[in-house]
């Protein structure tokens, strides 16, 4: 018996949530949907996420899904209440995932301006915790310069010391990635931190948090992941999406537009 998971995103973010998942698991059937058209989320206000999500919500009802993974975090802090009433299934979110393995009490986050604005992630973890210092950093370019098909490193390397220097000021104990596409450009994130400072990707939570709810198969940890039960969506660009398909995954597979 093969699952049947959605993921969500505005673009290739969820690739890491999708590689955490098959590094896992090799009962599952997914259907990967990026929002394409309208990348970036993180700078659109909650209304427009919220809109967004009640199409997205439309278009997954027919497929028949065991859950599905939420893997923008922007669209987690503004709509995951309408994700969850509208699908009713069950609904994997990265920031809640997250929140239940933080036990660091100075805790820098970066992520997109809206869910910054949001609040969430800072809502979420001190209910959790308390006595807790938790500095946010909107990202505003981030995801823009990871979606390009080639990277530019040098700006990649200026907007982090931009990003991270109000965060190193607060002495930080921890760093949470609090966008999917950041974990894209870690290595590169890794190099400025002091090697005490922890970096969370809340992939690796959310999948733990699905593997429990879903009982894990053993797969041999040795074994390359593969993508043959993987079906990628695109609102537009498709031919843009299969080449970013080949670069992050190392695979050649039909983009679908929707």
């Amino acid at each position: 018996m093969k699952f049947k998971i959605g993921i969500f995103d505005s673009g290739i973010g969820g690739f890491t949530i999708l590689k955490a998942l098959l590094k896992t698991r090799n009962d599952v059937e997914v259907i990967y949907l990026a929002d394409t058209m309208r990348i970036p989320y993180g700078n659109k206000n909650s209304s427009q996420i919220r809109y967004i999500a009640k199409e997205i919500c439309n278009w997954f009802a027919d497929k028949k899904l065991d859950a599905l993974l939420i893997a923008c975090n922007t669209t987690n802090a503004c709509a995951l209440d309408i994700l969850e009433s509208k699908l009713n299934i069950p609904c994997f979110d990265l920031i809640n995932s997250v929140s239940e393995v933080i036990n660091q009490k100075t805790i820098g986050i970066l992520a997109t301006p809206t869910t910054v604005k949001s609040s969430y992630y800072e809502k979420v973890i001190s209910a959790q915790r308390k006595n807790l210092k938790i500095i946010q950093q909107g990202c505003p370019e981030f995801v823009s310069e990871i979606e390009k098909n080639k990277l530019d490193i040098k700006k990649i390397n200026f907007l982090s010391d931009l990003y991270l220097s109000s965060l190193l000021k607060e002495n930080i104990e921890v760093l949470i990635l609090g966008c999917s596409h950041y974990p894209l450009i870690y290595n590169i994130i890794r190099e400025k931190l002091d090697k005490n400072i922890n970096i969370i990707d809340p992939s690796a939570a959310l999948i733990e948090k699905f593997n429990k709810f879903f009982s894990t198969p053993k797969i041999s940890s040795n074994k390359a992941l593969s993508y043959d039960n993987v079906s990628f969506f695109v609102t537009a660009g498709n031919e843009q999406f299969s080449q970013k398909v080949k670069f992050w995954l190392e695979i050649n597979k039909e983009i679908r537009l929707v």
